[in-house]
């Protein structure tokens, strides 16, 4: 994770956060949907998906909180923090809830992780609609 947050630090300023959260998301969503292509494929190819995965999930969350601050009224930066924080912790854990039931489900983990793509999918096509306050 902290890969992620210092690459996203380093690439928002030199490309704006709102593109970088993008960036991010997308690579988190694709990788997402690649697990399952890859699940019964060479292990360490997986691992690789996985690793940028784990990068791309974390790296995105603190430009996604700075981003918050950049295009929300000055009067409403906590609020609209506290907003943006309480609905990502909420959906990290009915996604971490989900998942085993998911796999229960599908009698595998193989296709699990796929049901995670359309958030960051849906999560960077937002970001690239905010503009900042200028």
């Amino acid at each position: 994770g902290v890969i992620g947050c210092i690459a996203g630090g380093l690439l928002s300023d030199r490309f704006g956060r709102a593109r970088t959260t993008a960036g991010f998301m997308l690579a988190s969503g694709a990788c997402a949907l690649l697990v399952g292509f890859l699940f019964n494929g060479p292990f360490w190819l997986l691992m690789i998906v996985v690793l940028i995965w784990g990068i791309t999930v974390i790296g995105d969350s603190a430009q996604f909180s700075a981003a918050a601050t950049e295009v929300s009224e000055r009067h409403l930066v906590g609020t609209a923090l506290s907003f943006q924080m309480g609905i990502g912790f909420a959906l990290t854990v009915v996604s971490i809830w989900l998942m085993p039931k998911l796999a229960s489900l599908l009698e595998s983990w193989q296709w699990c992780f796929a049901f995670l793509a359309p958030g960051p999918f849906l999560g960077a096509w937002a970001m690239l609609k905010i503009k900042p306050r200028g």
